[in-house]
């Protein structure tokens, strides 16, 4: 720009020719013309690549992730960072700049602007948390399977909650909410959201919503004041909505792989502490878990933990079992076609009828499975011993070594499935314990029959019997009585007059 100046000073206005202009700033007579012609600054058209001495030796390396990449999902593609960690193992020691152009040149990005304005938005220590789900693609146990990721987010600390679920359902919410709360070491006074079915039921104008109710009961329980946002407007939880993105490209590309999914969350979590020593945002001088730590301070106690199940009332089939998520799940046999409670948590069934927990299964998240308690069918077989042999609920009954040893045994000979069925009665009514103790003892006095067996479960479980009196305080007989057998004689006529 200053030597464009000068020329153009010294021949518009001193006169000076084009040619000993040119001389004199060793510049071609055609340079000088231009600046002539353009009271603007000089612009200079780029002819030749920008030479990158520290990335050249890694462009190939890119390219072939970049090229891998495009194959890939959108979800599972590496970003510039990504990318730039990546060859920094190998070797590179530029900057990030560089790896960031040459990726969008690579992909054509353009340089377009988003021209919507935001308003920054501020919040106090304590006083709100965002909340968000992130469908991911991960393998369990060598299977891929998609799973449902629960995001939280304090606002004001910046501090990250993750954890997976095989599902988007209520009883997820619930169950998701109380590991955070207890994750933090209290609660805040707000929850930021979307408006997903779990939590709103309707939208009205403006911020109206009405809340689900038992949604509502889960905010009662922890005493939090619930925010939907408006719809399409992120911006409103952007902090959340962000990390959603960063937390995909950082932790689940490529795809992660892990026995299961408890294996997968208490991964997430040690994440979430490493993540956690990283520069806050807005004071760069300290961690996000030293600001997490001053906002600790400011999270209100976090009550007991809040019962979250989804309930559903369900009729006892004939078979003892209910339906629910198109699974099924064992009942014991005494509630057969009565109206039962299933409620459903996010790892566990309970079954509840006269508000009392009658049956409990691990949660199956597959299709079309019947889960049993072999327990619950044990009363039939006091009816239909038969069914102990081809029942489906005893196919695979892992019962005690010493109860299959005598199962084993009692199937054998004619009559002996009733006998079994004897037992495990008795295994309801005395415990499985005492009930195995006493098969161990007979087994090892070389003996099967059921009496036996009977007698030692009594002794096991019944208590001692009373200690007999004290010789000191028994009465004594002095005179002893005298046998005579003529009484009995006597006794007999006196019977016969009679």
């Amino acid at each position: 720009m200053e030597t464009s100046v000068k020329i153009r000073r010294l021949c518009l206005v001193k006169g000076r020719t084009i040619s000993s202009v040119a001389r004199e700033f060793n510049l071609s007579r055609n340079t000088v013309r231009k600046y002539l012609k353009q009271p603007d600054p000089p612009k200079y058209q780029r002819t030749i690549p920008r030479h990158c001495p520290k990335l050249d030796s890694f462009k190939d390396q890119l390219i072939q992730w970049l090229e891998a990449d495009s194959l890939r999902p959108v979800r599972e593609r590496r970003n510039a960072m990504l990318l730039f960690e990546g060859i920094q193992l190998k070797g590179y020691l530029g900057a990030y700049d560089s790896v960031q152009r040459f990726v969008k040149a690579w992909k054509g990005d353009s340089d377009g602007l988003n021209n919507q304005a935001y308003v920054p938005l501020f919040f106090a220590p304590g006083e709100a948390c965002q909340f968000d789900w992130s469908h991911e693609q991960v393998v369990l146990g060598g299977i891929g399977v998609k799973i449902k990721l629960a995001h939280f987010r304090l606002c004001n600390s910046r501090k990250s909650y993750l954890r997976a679920y095989p599902r988007e359902t209520q009883e997820m919410v619930f169950d998701a909410h109380s590991r955070a709360f207890e994750y933090y070491g209290g609660v805040p006074l707000k929850m930021i959201y979307d408006n997903p079915k779990t939590i709103v039921d309707a939208i009205f104008t403006g911020k109206k919503r009405k809340f689900n109710r038992r949604f509502l009961s889960l905010m009662n329980h922890y005493l939090v004041e619930p925010i939907a946002c408006t719809p399409a407007a992120g911006w409103e939880k952007g902090q959340v909505e962000r990390q959603v993105g960063i937390m995909r490209y950082r932790l689940f590309v490529p795809k992660l792989r892990f026995a299961d999914i408890a294996e997968l969350n208490d991964w997430l979590e040690q994440r979430c502490e490493q993540m956690g020593e990283k520069p806050h945002p807005k004071d760069k001088d300290r961690s996000i878990n030293a600001v997490f730590s001053e906002e600790q301070r400011a999270l209100r106690p976090a009550m007991s933990r809040f019962d979250g199940y989804y309930e559903r009332i369900c009729r006892v089939q004939r078979t003892s079992i209910i339906n629910y998520d198109r699974n099924q799940y064992s009942v014991p046999s005494t509630y057969v076609g009565k109206a039962v409670s299933v409620r459903a948590y996010a790892d566990r069934i309970r079954i509840a009828a006269d508000d009392q927990i009658i049956a409990q299964h691990d949660r199956c998240f597959k299709r079309d499975q019947t889960i049993f308690n072999p327990w619950h069918y044990v009363p039939i077989l006091k009816m239909k011993p038969g069914a102990l042999r081809n029942g489906a609920p005893f196919v695979d009954w892992d019962l005690p070594k010493a109860l299959n040893q005598l199962k084993a045994v009692y199937l054998k000979r004619e009559g002996g499935d009733r006998e079994f069925v004897q037992l495990l009665l008795l295994a309801q009514d005395y415990g499985l314990d005492s009930v195995t103790a006493a098969c161990e003892l007979a087994i090892e006095a070389n003996t099967t029959q059921l009496s036996v067996i009977t007698n030692l479960i009594h002794r096991l479980v019944e208590p001692p019997a009373t200690p007999a009196t004290s010789i000191v305080d028994a009465p004594i007989l002095n005179t002893p009585p005298v046998a005579n057998v003529g009484r009995y004689d006597q006794l007999c006529r006196e019977g016969c007059h009679a």
